[in-house]
């Protein structure tokens, strides 16, 4: 059998014909090219190289000229030969290469205690269960689960989605009516191309949300038109005059804490009815209520005038690119027409390891876990600062992953607290990052958006600590 570099278990691509016809021999070729790939990365050191003989035939030269390039490679230090380990790259400094500027409120870079908020704890993502449910999902998964499938998901994550979004947040649906897409940041993008294939130009948003989603959503050519909020939530009772969609965070307001009454709620699905408009239900992080059971979703008041979104990114892990969206009669062919043209489908094997996870009862005893961790943090910020800085108000329902602790009107302004949190090693969010337009007149008393689940056990307390100590004197 011949030997070959792909038998070797390996590609490279070396360029040898314009160096030999820019007049180098072909032994010089080679070493240049080798020389060249080790400079820049692409051969990393203790990377093992093909043998000669397979180089050679995969290159189409002499073994000989492989042996001597490499040879000269050995003695000017680029390559290391021992006798039965072959030949490999040398160690040497790694080239640099320019990180990307992060973008957002990511924390800043140097922070010892990031208390940012929207992230969860991704050391909770259960691996060990993940991988036994992977494996038992492939071990049942049909052929035609690898090929090209529905833009709306594999029927077995839709089928599980179904039941555990009745038995846990009331979501009346069917599995022909969900469509698994990459993250909620996608799901609202399709919504919002399906709403101006029907004329929609704007979209009603909440006054204080989340930016980035926000801005993804003027992206997609609309416009957003803030509501006001107040301790009942958003004002839905405003919605009259406005367009035929409006995006809520009903269970547990981001970043205000505060859930949507019964009234708001109803209000907001009457104006639907009434002016053939849609609810845009955002369910970010419903199943983390530690005071007592979350309210309902919105979307069982009537499944035809409510998108229901949820997602794993808070449950599991953002880095997964999981969340469905429970969508009425009128919007399936649309939106899972633009998921198609936008990545043909989701992956599989995570939708199959995910819908194994639910249905074995792992997803389940996962959240309870999560649940019961996340509420001994947020006790634990609450108390810390009930004794050591109790001129600040931590506001909202003892619910998700942030919280929003209020200043007194004597303060220091926003931004100044958030550069001497950065001085002190923490990083943290204002308030009035969080406005939907800039423009809008920023919160009264000021506060801060904290998050409570990314730090680790052992860097809690001191984080506390950190935070407690900035706010003493406010």
């Amino acid at each position: 059998m011949t030997t070959s570099w792909t038998a070797f278990g390996g590609d490279l691509h070396l360029d040898l014909t314009g160096r030999r016809a820019a007049g180098s021999g072909l032994r010089a070729a080679l070493e240049d090219a080798l020389r060249e790939a080790v400079q820049d990365g692409r051969l990393a050191p203790g990377t093992r190289l093909p043998s000669s003989r397979a180089l050679g035939e995969d290159l189409g030269i002499a073994r000989n000229t492989v042996v001597e390039a490499y040879g000269q490679l050995t003695a000017e230090g680029w390559l290391t030969s021992r006798q039965g380990s072959g030949t490999t790259v040398a160690e040497r400094a790694a080239p640099r290469r320019t990180a990307p500027a992060p973008s957002g409120p990511s924390g800043h870079p140097t922070a010892r205690y990031d208390l940012m908020p929207g992230r969860p704890d991704v050391s909770l993502f259960p691996r060990g269960p993940w991988l036994a449910a992977a494996r038992r999902a492939l071990a049942v998964a049909p052929h035609e689960a690898f090929g090209y499938g529905s833009p709306q998901g594999r029927i077995e994550l839709r089928r599980a989605l179904t039941d555990y979004l009745a038995r846990v947040r009331g979501v009346r649906t069917d599995p022909e009516h969900l469509v698994i897409c990459a993250g909620f940041t996608q799901g609202l993008g399709l919504l919002c191309g399906a709403m101006r294939e029907r004329g929609a130009r704007a979209l009603a948003v909440e006054a204080y949300g989340l930016p980035p989603l926000y801005a993804g959503v003027r992206a997609a050519g609309l416009t957003t038109l803030p509501l006001p909020l107040d301790g009942s939530g958003a004002r839905t009772d405003l919605l009259d005059g406005r367009p035929g969609a409006v995006l809520l965070t009903p269970a547990h307001q981001f970043p205000t804490g505060v859930p949507l009454t019964a009234e708001r709620r109803a209000a907001a699905v009457g104006w639907a009815r009434k002016h053939d408009g849609y609810v845009i239900e955002d369910d970010y992080d419903g199943e983390f209520r530690y005071d007592r059971q979350p309210l309902g979703a919105m979307q069982a008041l009537d499944p035809e005038r409510v998108v229901y979104a949820g997602t794993a990114a808070k449950s599991l892990a953002p880095g997964l690119r999981l969340a469905w969206l429970v969508l009425p009669d009128a919007l399936v062919e649309p939106v899972a027409r633009l998921k198609q043209v936008a990545d043909t489908m989701s992956p599989v094997l995570d939708q199959l390891t995910l819908a194994e996870l639910i249905t074995s009862g792992t997803y389940d005893r996962h959240v309870r876990r999560c649940r019961l961790h996340y509420r001994r943090r947020r006790d634990a910020l609450v108390a810390a600062l009930a004794e050591r800085a109790p001129q600040v108000r931590v506001t909202g329902i003892a619910a998700g992953l942030h919280a929003v602790l209020r200043l007194p009107p004597t303060a220091p302004p926003e931004a100044e607290l958030v550069r001497r949190a950065a001085a002190a090693g923490l990083a943290v969010s204002n308030l009035g990052w969080n406005r939907a337009e800039p423009a809008l007149a920023p919160a009264a008393p000021p506060g801060l958006v904290i998050g409570y689940a990314t730090p680790p056990d052992h860097a809690f307390p001191g984080a506390l600590d950190t935070l407690c100590e900035l706010l003493r004197d406010c």
